[in-house]
């Protein structure tokens, strides 16, 4: 387990993560609309975002694809 600083996110910022996976979620199959799936793609943009990354075009790439699977 890697211990992490907790990052804490402006609401604005949080309002622009939330429509990324809002947006993300519209662009994977139906059939992997899932609330596991959904969970995934929301912990990945967080753990992107709090690791630094400030593309929000990238952030909603990186969760289209971790979303093309389903959870398990």
């Amino acid at each position: 387990m890697v211990n992490r600083v907790i990052q804490k996110f402006g609401d604005d910022y949080l309002a622009a993560l939330r429509r990324i996976l809002e947006i993300a979620v519209e662009n994977i199959a139906e059939e992997n609309r899932t609330p596991a799936t959904k969970a995934k793609m929301a912990e990945t943009i967080l753990r992107r975002a709090a690791d630094g990354m400030t593309d929000l075009g990238e952030l909603m790439r990186i969760a289209v694809h971790e979303g093309q699977t389903p959870a398990a």
